[in-house]
């Protein structure tokens, strides 16, 4: 069987030279750069010493058949090593990078010549004569060696010429260190390069076929693929640090000439953080609502310009490939479209990005939310469609498992049957009464605060307008919004006394939010005493717990908060008794939620 890649040695020069020239593409040019100052230190630490880097692998795009017949290849893409080479182009380009809170910062690597260490700058470094300061001009050949050991021999008259010089000569030469690459053939299937890419990188970053594609990405300047990867990194940068914008709009001057600037300036105003996506979130989304297809192995084999059919690679289909994701991306960062979606997602109650622990179910929900705009169905039609897709799917759990498989069955079903045939046989299947009377309340038995189905509750209870638990006037919307309490209608101190177990004491059907004030104030009562002072209080009696003053108003909050009147007279002895039955009124009050959206 024929070999297919090439491992060939390589000058630090030559790589930096295809990286300046663009034959070889890193989009972490523009995301956050994960690698440490400290390894980059370390890098140029093992290079100096002759120490192996290991080896860069990189994909020569396929041939793509073009228009008149001839065939043409593409740039590499860099699929193991990105950090590596971004570290290099940092500390020897001088080319800034992207910290993880989206800063832009130089790392610079300082040198001692006499110890032969590297340390990154730092302020005492910086007024150590001992120290050159930066290696850049040095190793690129800006500054001449022999100039930079005459002014270090004048700083550090004790230093030795002869040690200095060859110091630096060492250092000058790590630009003629070699480093192995390994040229995997364009030929190859995109299904076996994304499959490497995948799995080479187990003890670094984890790689996703999201990076794969915004390699592919990056790497594309015949149909614009190199800004709209801009376009969208941008995006997932400002809207997480609005801030941002100046520094883009005096720093990218070829972005702000082009026609995305203009789709992601409105998020400098926007500072909401329900739905921050990444830009694997985007990338996706965006597939999914203009291809109708899940999988991002397909994104990448039809930017290659693959022939499904025919098995071959094919300008027109590349062409046509760049053109869809662009639609698809401007459509997911149309203010208009992402401002209605957020919307739509808060009136269904969830007001908090801690409430919605599945990204993969809000990414789908707006995949409705855009196949159904592009359908053209009615606003109401879309809210309601959207808000019951993201409550199912969170109810279900539906995209924790496979969700690749499960995006691109999704979507090929809603395209072929339509979304409300192929929503109606999901809830048939999967929100039967099966699932209200005993699967819910299967997922309620949890001491997790995380847990989906009394996520979905709090959002339930926010959609109602309920009030905190024994609140007159504070609504749960405020108190989970403004960082409320969660408070234990048993309280846990009372069932700690009692040798229950923190799994036990902590079980989700025995949480409300309240005011702090009522919660200090209960202590670790048990709730026939503090409901007994309750009663005292609707009846005349001082005011104890919040400022309800009526029977009527307390039972209407024990109504909005799902609490068993049976509490009243309840101790320890009672307490699984309580959780079932409360329970059972959450299950049922999340059906009434679901079916009323």
């Amino acid at each position: 069987m024929k070999q297919k890649y090439a491992v060939n040695q390589q000058l630090i020069e030559t790589l930096l030279s295809w990286v300046k020239s663009g034959e070889i593409a890193i989009p972490e040019i523009q995301r956050p750069f994960v690698w440490s100052k400290v390894k980059v230190r370390d890098l140029m630490d093992s290079l100096y010493q002759g120490y192996p880097i290991g080896y860069i692998i990189a994909w020569r795009n396929p041939t793509v058949r073009l228009k008149d017949g001839s065939s043409a290849s593409g740039k590499k893409i860099l699929i193991d090593g990105q950090q590596r080479v971004t570290a290099l182009t940092a500390a020897i380009l001088g080319q800034p990078v992207m910290d993880k809170t989206y800063k832009r910062d130089r790392i610079t690597i300082a040198f001692h010549p006499i110890k032969k260490q590297f340390e990154v700058i730092n302020p005492a470094i910086g007024k150590d004569a001992a120290w050159i300061h930066d290696i850049a001009p040095i190793i690129r050949g800006d500054e001449r060696v022999s100039r930079v050991v005459r002014t270090y021999l004048d700083k550090n008259p004790d230093a030795i010429e002869e040690e200095v010089e060859d110091s630096l000569e060492t250092l000058k030469a790590i630009i003629k260190k070699q480093i192995g690459i390994i040229e995997l053939d364009g030929d190859l299937p995109i299904e076996t390069v994304t499959e490497i890419f995948i799995r080479i990188n187990r003890e670094g970053v984890v790689l996703s076929q999201a990076d794969f594609a915004m390699s592919k990405i990056a790497s594309n300047d015949t149909y614009g693929g190199n800004m709209l990867r801009k376009g969208i990194d941008y995006f997932c940068h400002l809207a997480v640090s609005p801030e941002s914008y100046n520094h883009i709009k005096e720093n990218d001057i070829e972005f702000v000439q082009s026609e995305y600037f203009s789709k992601v300036a409105w998020l400098r105003h926007e500072s909401d953080d329900l739905y921050d996506p990444n830009y694997s979130d985007l990338l996706r989304v965006a597939f999914i609502s203009e291809f109708g297809r899940g999988k991002l192995s397909d994104l990448v084999s039809l930017l290659s310009g693959r022939n499904f059919e025919k098995k071959t690679f094919e300008e027109e289909i590349a062409e046509s490939s760049y053109a869809r994701l662009k639609k698809g991306v401007l459509n997911f960062i149309n203010e208009t479209n992402f401002q209605r979606f957020v919307m739509i997602v808060k009136s269904a109650g969830f007001v908090h990005p801690n409430m919605i622990r599945s990204k993969n179910a809000l990414n789908f929900a707006y995949v409705v939310y855009l196949h159904l705009r592009a359908e053209r169905a009615n606003d109401a039609t879309i809210t309601s469609a959207v808000k019951k897709w993201l409550v199912m799917s969170l109810l279900t759990s539906r995209y924790s498992g496979s969700p690749e498989s499960t995006f691109d069955y999704d979507i090929r079903q809603i395209s072929e049957r339509g979304f409300q045939l192929y929503l109606d046989d999901l809830e048939a299947a999967q929100l039967s009464d099966g699932f209200w009377d005993a699967g819910l309340l299967q997922q309620l038995n949890s001491s997790s605060s995380t847990n989906p189905a009394f996520n979905v509750y709090l959002a339930a209870q926010c959609h109602q307008n309920a009030k905190g638990f024994l609140s007159k006037d504070i609504t749960i919307r405020d108190m989970i919004t403004h960082q409320g309490d969660v408070h234990h209608l048993f309280p846990a101190d009372y069932l700690k006394k009692q040798n229950l177990s923190k799994a036990i004491y902590n079980q989700v059907a025995n949480f409300v939010y309240t005011e702090t004030a009522t919660n200090i104030r209960i202590g670790n009562k048990a709730p026939k005493i503090y409901f007994s002072e309750l009663r005292e209080q609707c009846n005349g009696g001082p005011l104890k717990y919040g400022a309800i003053t009526s029977d009527n108003a307390l039972f209407e909050n024990l109504r909005q908060n799902d609490i068993p009147e049976s509490i009243f007279d309840m101790s320890v002895e009672n307490y699984e008794e309580f959780l079932e039955s409360r329970r059972l009124l959450i299950s049922q009050k999340l059906r009434l939620y679901y079916y009323s959206l």
